[in-house]
Parts: structure tokens; C-alpha cells; sequence
């Protein structure tokens, strides 16, 4: 071998040695999954990515909320309608691709009502998450994350959840020590 050669191949060693291990495999496995009427859930998932290197994921539904459908005063709003109706499930835009490679999920929703919104459901029942980790993050202008967790945790029952947090406000450095639990 000339020593062009072996010079070229440890130089190529080398460089695969300094790319960190979780540069390699983290954006392969951990999915952000958000739904954002306002911006603001948007905000935190983008903060995930940057923290877990996962890959970011907007869950879309097929008709978009304008601002007249989130008036919660408005009892016949879309929105107020969707949340009196336990069985609503708004249709989606599109699914997420190769959800089968992910390992790890979190699904980031704004509280509406206390609750998780009914687009949360059709999301997680139009896809397939048996043996992943899902992990539900939200925003919120009064309500804490605890009821929306315990519905989800109630209707299905068969996944594997961990605790999840509000992140109204979260820095990156919030999300890097809760992300580390």
C-alpha cells in the first residue's frame, strides 16, 4: 500500500471517530409530533428537535383552523364543537412517513378545554405505535398538562407513555434537563 493510501484511509478514520455516536443514530429515532393552531406548540417542538436532534413533524388537519374555529367563547365554533363531541376525530392533512423507524414520539399539543385536542386522537389512531415511547408535551395559556396526560393515558391504555410536561415558555436549556430524565 502506498503511503498516500494509508495516510487517506486513516484520515477517514479519524473523521468517523469525531462525529458524535448521537449525530449517528438520534435523528433516526426520535420523532417531534406537534399540532399548533397558534404557534406556540410549534415553538416548543422546534425547541425538542434542536435539543434531541429527533426529526420535527407537523400533524396538519385536512381543513385548517382559522381564528373564528378556536373561539372558545363561541359555543358553535369549530373548535367548541369538536371538544363537546368525545368522538370527533377531524380528519388529518397527512401521516407522518416510516413512523416504523422511530423509537421514541413526542406529541405536542395546545390544551383546549382542559383537554387534548380531538385532532390529537386521530392522530394516534391513524398510526401505529405499539413499542414505541411516547412522550406528550403542551402549551397552555391556564390549564396544566396533568388532565390531558390521564385522558391519554385512559383511552389507550395498551401504549407506552412517560411523563409528560407543559412547556409554556421552555428554554433549551428547560427541555435539555427534562429531556435527560
Amino acid at each position: 500500500m502506498t503511503t498516500m493510501k494509508v495516510k487517506g484511509m486513516i484520515m477517514v478514520v479519524i473523521m468517523m471517530l469525531c462525529i458524535p455516536i448521537n449525530a449517528q443514530t438520534q435523528s433516526d429515532k426520535t420523532l417531534v409530533a406537534y399540532f399548533s393552531a397558534t404557534g406556540t406548540t410549534e415553538k416548543a417542538a422546534k425547541l425538542i428537535v434542536e435539543v434531541t436532534g429527533g426529526t420535527l413533524y407537523e400533524i396538519q388537519p385536512e381543513k385548517e383552523y382559522v381564528a373564528a374555529d378556536l373561539d372558545w367563547h363561541d359555543k358553535s365554533s369549530r373548535s367548541s364543537v369538536e371538544m363537546s363531541d368525545a368522538k370527533s376525530r377531524p380528519a388529518l392533512n397527512s401521516k407522518p412517513e416510516n413512523l416504523a423507524d422511530y423509537d421514541t414520539i413526542y406529541i405536542g399539543f395546545p390544551i383546549w378545554w382542559n383537554s387534548v385536542p380531538r385532532i390529537i386522537n386521530t392522530f394516534i389512531e391513524s398510526n401505529d405505535f405499539a413499542g414505541k415511547t411516547i412522550i406528550p408535551f403542551a402549551t397552555s395559556g391556564s390549564s396544566s398538562i396533568s388532565n390531558a396526560e390521564k385522558e391519554l393515558q385512559e383511552t389507550y391504555p395498551d401504549l407506552k407513555w412517560q411523563k409528560g410536561r407543559l412547556l409554556n415558555g421552555a428554554t433549551k436549556e428547560d427541555i435539555k434537563k427534562w429531556t435527560k430524565k
